[in-house]
């Protein structure tokens, strides 16, 4: 099994750091409007610190129930903190697969790898958390594979 670049988990401990952050904002605004008998200052920080500790022990234990497999047939993905998934994508089912990279990710050198597949609700799947070559790659045998598995119609 495949693990996801530790990039990935910086990648998401900043996510979770923006989000504390603007948490620690709003927490800050609305005890220096409101009737609440506390320093904005200290409002602000305290919900920024109990934030940050959960969202970067979230993106630590999500991490490290990050793994796939490109086996012979099938992409084969476990997830999940709470919930465990386990994703089996048969090749022959896969319509396109896209490479995506947002701003975090080009600046530490990540990209996230997209399958999508036919005939099923929620109908693609993500990998995050790959070194951009990695993610070009993985595109690439991903569609060489798709297209390999496809049916071949004898007249």
């Amino acid at each position: 099994m495949e693990e996801l670049h530790p990039r990935a988990l910086l990648l998401w401990s900043a996510g979770a750091a923006i989000s504390a952050a603007v948490l620690g904002a709003v927490a800050g605004v609305l005890s220096w409007v409101g009737p609440v008998p506390v320093s904005p200052v200290l409002a602000a920080s305290g919900v920024f610190g109990v934030a940050l500790v959960l969202g970067v022990g979230y993106a630590s234990l999500r991490y490290r129930a990050w793994r796939f497999e490109v086996r012979e047939d099938t992409l084969y993905i476990e997830r999940g903190v709470f919930t465990r998934v386990r994703t089996v994508v048969p090749y022959v089912r896969v319509q396109h697969v896209d490479s995506q990279r947002g701003p975090l990710e080009r600046v530490l050198g990540l990209g996230t790898v997209v399958v999508y597949t036919a005939g099923s609700r929620g109908a693609d799947v993500a990998i995050p958390g790959l070194a951009a070559e990695r993610a070009s790659d993985l595109q690439e045998r991903l569609r060489a594979l798709a297209i390999e598995s496809e049916p071949t119609d004898a007249v």
